[in-house]
């Protein structure tokens, strides 16, 4: 089993429309697939299920929410609430769902506060900062995943550090713009800054009850999302290209550099680290959520006329070759 983050410290990137559909073609693949939702904001858990469902999943007698699996730690009342999984869907079989949950920022209060005791050795606090990892492992064996793909906030602070720590490869959707690029400029240091420290957390730990994860995620490449499509040599306007084209460099420098003697890069053969391209799939997208299916599942019953539905039905051709890919770690 693998568990692989979604990640990029900048938001609107459309990294939870990138997971959702990737993680339905591996299930498509035969694969059987865990998503965590570990954004407060939620939109990957409202794309999955009904509205009642993810309303269920937050009641604190029976919900199986993240943060209800999270909350008796949060208290420092006892561990992990052990709640299984949603299923997401009769034609995903073997796709499931920890929903998120808005409540879940207050965890992040908690792994902030017990990280210098964490560092140290406590117990009680690696207990804390562990606790998404632990019950991951546990409700990835529950449904028996091959892989966990975890949908994590737009930022750089503990709970996605938390998060990352538990993942064996991360992956970064990025827009061809400027903001994007800026975005991974302290994305490698954080991560190199991270690994040192929970190497520390590791190290001063004398016990032998609670499972730690490596904190030395892999980085595999980033997707290049959200770009106009066009007939030329980049596949994109004249536009999109201009930053598109700074996007390999940047990553070098600011991620692969700094990450690669640590033992935190994947290298394809290809030698290149973008490992697909998704153009901008325009109003295809509100169709996709509303039917909560993914776009190219979409037909006439949801909406779709016209040309509309062969865009849709061939929109599976972006994301089949990032699917190969995965396979071949996962």
């Amino acid at each position: 089993m693998k568990i692989v983050s979604i990640f990029n410290n900048k938001g609107g990137v459309g990294k939870t429309t990138y997971m959702y559909h990737i993680a339905h073609l591996l299930e498509r693949k035969g694969k059987t697939v865990l998503l965590v939702d570990l954004d407060s904001q939620c939109n990957l858990s409202a794309y999955s299920i009904s509205d009642s469902e993810l309303e269920k999943s937050w009641k604190s007698d029976r919900g199986n929410s993240i943060w209800n699996a999270l909350e008796p730690v949060y208290e420092r009342l006892g561990d992990i609430r052990k709640r299984q999984p949603s299923s997401i869907k009769s034609d995903y079989p073997n796709l499931h769902l920890i929903p998120g949950d808005v409540l879940l920022s207050n965890f992040e209060d908690t792994l902030g506060d017990s990280w210098t005791s964490a560092k140290g050795g406590s117990a009680g606090d690696l207990r804390v900062q562990s606790a998404i990892y632990r019950y991951v492992l546990w409700a990835a064996d529950k449904v028996k995943a091959d892989v966990v793909m975890l949908d994590l906030g737009p930022n750089l602070g503990a709970l996605n550090r938390s998060a990352l720590a538990a993942s064996d490869y991360f992956i970064v959707p990025m827009s061809p713009d400027l903001f994007s690029i800026r975005g991974t400029q302290n994305l490698g240091s954080k991560l190199v800054g991270w690994q040192k420290e929970w190497e520390q957390c590791k190290q001063s730990y004398k016990g032998d009850s609670i499972e730690l994860p490596s904190g030395k995620p892999v980085f595999l490449g980033y997707v290049m999302q959200q770009h106009n499509v066009r007939k030329t040599k980049s596949g994109m306007t004249r536009g999109w290209s201009l930053f598109g084209s700074q996007v390999e460099a940047a990553v070098k420098e600011n991620i692969i550099d700094k990450l690669d003697p640590l033992g935190q890069v994947h290298h394809w053969s290809t030698g290149t680290w973008n490992i697909g391209k998704i153009p901008n799939l325009h109003s295809l997208v509100p169709y996709s959520l509303k039917a909560r299916k993914p776009v190219f599942d979409c037909k006439a019953k949801d909406g779709l006329n016209g040309a509309h539905i062969t865009t849709a039905r061939k929109s599976i051709n972006h994301f089949n070759p990032i699917v190969d890919k995965l396979l071949q770690v996962v």
